[in-house]
């Protein structure tokens, strides 16, 4: 299980270098804060595109390598050549191009493409990562796996913010390079490689080997057909649970992508003399004092992520009768314990909501925090609400496509598998018996009391991956959109400090300073807003909830 998941791991390390460092560092190359919230335009729209597009041609390609894999690789490696040009963009340019305005613009446009290399090329290692859970497993380790998911993504972040606090610079010299932005970036790069190595050698996957489409490929109108088909006609779970997640990362986008600088920030902006013009890398700085408090978040999401799944209570249930898993009876001595601890125990969705409702509380009070310690607080009290948002919709999802199921040995659509031999695979249910394994997801319009197999197919994981992480990437535009307005309100202009060049735009520059050092955090507004919509999504929950209460 550590291996199918290991993957994630070297991706969130790569996502926790980009969220720490990259908007300082943008504003270092005198971005204002309202353009800096455009370029995240780049995570969303990367995730609009690659997430369902990767999802529907991974699910039907016929590579002797798998479906999902070789797009890993591919992503991974293009992932390391984009982090390694983000660092080295002034060396690039400079190399090309003399001191002068253009290359100041230069310098700024290849770092913004960087970007979007980046976050694209991650996007599809995302949904191919977690298209591979869901296929590899049987319905009953579904929730497992995204437990396991959930532990790879805290040590990820735990490990890359771990490294964020230390200075490379006083560990590595200059060998990695002449700035911790820098030596951070090839740290990361190295890791994603590797941990996705290690996944795509250790998991075994499911080989298509025919399709009812091997004639001709799918042009990009069928397939855009395809997925906007799908879109619109969501079974109503799948819906639900694609709807709680829309709300609720409308309020994790500004706290992933602008926390560490919030608390860079604030620790500048009250603690007494400490200032970043005396800084010679006021990037470093912030990544720094930021990534303390996001480390410990970290440590919080890991803990979490190993006990949570022990407290509560499997989403699994037979889907005719709805009767729960229960365990054995216990010895009479402890029997009234047992009976309390079972009764007091919440099931997924539940903690679900609940996890919604301690980020927003939370998050309102970012606005009223004035020291660098109580900003650390709120941040890692986020770490159990991330923990749950990184398990549960997944969970639920793998079990919604892998319920779509029959024990049928052709694919609806006319596709056949076989399975690469491998007797001892912890991740299989019973081995089959013929030498090739031929699968069939039931269409959502078939009675639910159809019999029901627990091997996971996976046929169509890819897509509902992609949609889920759709309905991930379309509430970061409207994050982005707010982000800005509230930018350019409250904090318009250049970075006074950590933009050292002459230009500070605005009506009059020492103005603008006073604005952004004095008056209320713009950061902090976003994150405020973000508690809001946080509420919205405890009530999509809730309505979930009721759903799953139906017979």
């Amino acid at each position: 299980m550590a291996l199918l998941t290991f993957s994630l791991v070297g991706l969130q390390f790569t996502w926790g270098v980009e969220m720490t460092y990259c908007t300082p560092y943008l504003l270092q190359l005198g971005l204002t804060k309202s353009k800096t919230s455009l370029v995240w335009i780049a995570g969303p729209l990367s995730g609009l595109v690659m997430g369902p597009v990767i999802g529907v041609l991974a699910d039907n390609s016929t590579s002797k390598y798998g479906r999902r894999r070789p797009y890993m690789i591919g992503g991974a490696i293009i992932v390391s050549m984009g982090l390694l040009v983000l660092g080295w963009t002034t060396e690039i340019v400079g190399f090309f191009i003399p001191e002068s305005e253009l290359r100041r613009l230069l310098t700024i446009t290849l770092a913004v493409l960087s970007i979007y290399l980046v976050d694209f090329a991650i996007n599809a290692i995302q949904s191919t990562s977690r298209s591979l859970i869901v296929d590899t497993l049987p319905i009953p380790k579904q929730q497992k796996g995204s437990a396991w998911a959930s532990r790879m993504i805290a040590i990820g972040h735990l490990a890359g913010y771990a490294v964020s606090t230390v200075d490379l610079l006083k560990v590595f010299g200059k060998t990695l390079g002449d700035s911790q932005f820098k030596q951070c970036c090839v740290i990361a790069a190295a890791s994603l490689l590797t941990s996705v190595a290690i996944t795509s050698w250790a998991v075994e996957e499911r080989i298509l080997i025919s399709t009812k489409d091997a004639d001709g490929k799918s042009g990009a109108v069928q397939l855009l057909g395809k997925i906007l088909k799908t879109t619109w006609h969501l079974p109503d779970r799948i819906r639900a649970i694609c709807w709680v997640q829309f709300w609720a990362w409308i309020g994790w986008f500004p706290f992933l992508f602008y926390s560490t600088t919030w608390v860079g920030e604030t620790y500048f902006r009250y603690t007494p003399q400490a200032s970043l013009t005396e800084s010679s890398d006021p990037v470093g700085d912030i990544g720094r004092i930021g990534s303390l408090s996001l480390l410990i978040f970290s440590i919080v999401t890991f803990i979490g992520s190993i006990l949570l799944p022990y407290v509560v209570q499997s989403p699994e249930n037979d889907a005719k009768s709805g009767q729960r898993n229960f365990t054995p009876r216990p010895p009479a001595a402890i029997a009234p314990l047992a009976r309390l601890i079972r009764d007091v125990r919440p099931d997924l969705l539940t903690a679900w909501m609940l996890s919604h409702v301690i980020f927003a509380g939370a998050m309102f009070l970012a606005p009223f925090v004035r020291s660098v310690h109580m900003a650390t607080v709120l941040v890692s009290i986020c770490g159990i609400p991330w923990a749950l948002a990184c398990w549960a919709p997944f969970s639920f999802m793998g079990i919604e496509v892998n319920r779509m199921t029959t024990p049928s040995t052709m694919l609806a659509n006319g596709s056949s598998y076989r399975r690469l031999p491998n007797p001892s695979d912890e991740f299989s249910a019973t081995p089959p018996s013929p030498s090739f394994l031929r699968l069939n997801h039931l269409n959502r319009d078939v009675d639910d009391d159809d019999e029901e197999t627990s091997d996971s197919t996976g046929e169509t994981a890819g897509i509902y991956i992609g949609i889920l992480n759709l309905f991930s990437t379309l509430p970061q535009f409207v994050g982005t959109f707010i982000s800005m307005i509230v930018f350019e309100i409250l904090e318009p202009g250049k970075h006074p400090e950590l933009h050292k060049g002459e230009n500070v735009e605005g009506e009059g520059g020492q103005d603008v300073v006073k604005k952004v050092t004095e008056g209320p955090n713009a950061i902090a507004v976003c994150l405020f807003i973000g508690a809001v919509s946080a509420v919205g999504a405890a009530y999509a929950t809730g309505r979930m909830k009721r759903m799953y209460r139906r017979p």
